[in-house]
């Protein structure tokens, strides 16, 4: 598949997003912004809520695909996850489905970030002593309604291409930060160089149908199998294992009496919830 030249990139000014905004042109992207926050030095982003279904339509009109980075990233009342990550991501298929349908070639495709915090609850593996790694085809298991909004992401694009043809890469990204901040985080960081090499790869491959990857690098204390990743083309380059000393001699090793180490989603397994019991 010929790479898309204009890429609508939702959520611009967060984290990943201004990382993207940052790497992605360099394989050859347009990008167009959008975000509910200004963006500064952008003037021509696009400023708009998720909830405005005209300026999502808009702002789909004549690109070739969409990274949807856009919603709340961390755990947050139901109410307003549901207004951010749900609604909003039904808005965004929804403006998308309208442009295929008005357009030949059919609709853009969508490279989802959804989040291991979907399969949270997975026990996390101990490949050291011989575990497998985590499948991709692992039952959903979200650890927090952030979580649970990342399933309903991918169960929407699995219902897209089913029902309308739409072709969506989901992927489950693990932590993309210039580099690791904790131990959890050596087995399930993105390099922000190896995240843009992700979304080129699901960008550009071939006939992805809906596919659902996770996303890091090729980390040494890796978790999860990477293969349907590799299989769009995705080739990691880099390893949190530089970390590895100087985070455990600070942090720790991983203890199995702690629970915040037992499952795959870390202490989003074991924070206190947002709703009252």
């Amino acid at each position: 598949m010929p790479a898309p030249r204009t890429v609508l990139l939702t959520g611009a000014a967060g984290g990943l997003g201004t990382l993207m905004r940052g790497l992605l042109p360099a394989y050859g992207y347009d990008l167009r912004l959008f975000d509910v926050t200004p963006i500064e030095g952008e003037p021509d982003a696009i400023a708009a809520d998720l909830a405005d279904k005209e300026a999502l339509r808009e702002a789909v009109r004549g690109v070739d695909a969409i990274i949807h980075l856009a919603g709340i990233s961390l755990e947050a009342p139901f109410e307003k996850i549901l207004k951010a990550n749900v609604e909003g991501t039904y808005n965004l298929y929804e403006a998308v489905r309208e442009e295929g349908a008005e357009r030949e070639g059919g609709a853009p495709r969508i490279v989802f970030a959804s989040s291991n915090h979907a399969v949270g609850y997975t026990p996390r593996p101990r490949p050291e002593a011989g575990d497998p790694l985590i499948p991709i085809d692992v039952p959903h298991r979200p650890d927090t309604f952030y979580g649970l909004s990342k399933s309903f992401g991918e169960d929407l694009a699995q219902l897209y291409w089913d029902k309308f043809a739409q072709e969506t890469v989901s992927v489950r990204i693990g932590s993309c930060f210039m580099e690791p901040t904790s131990v959890r985080m050596l087995s399930v960081w993105m390099s922000p160089g190896d995240g843009a090499r992700l979304f080129h790869a699901a960008l550009t491959a071939p006939d992805v149908g809906h596919t659902v990857v996770y996303g890091s690098s090729a980390n040494t204390r890796l978790w999860w199998d990477l293969s349907t990743a590799r299989s769009l083309g995705y080739a990691p380059q880099d390893d949190s294992e530089q970390y590895a000393e100087k985070l455990i001699a600070e942090l720790g090793p991983l203890d199995d009496a702690n629970p915040d180490h037992a499952h795959l989603g870390g202490h989003f397994c074991t924070n206190p919830p947002m709703w009252p019991y």
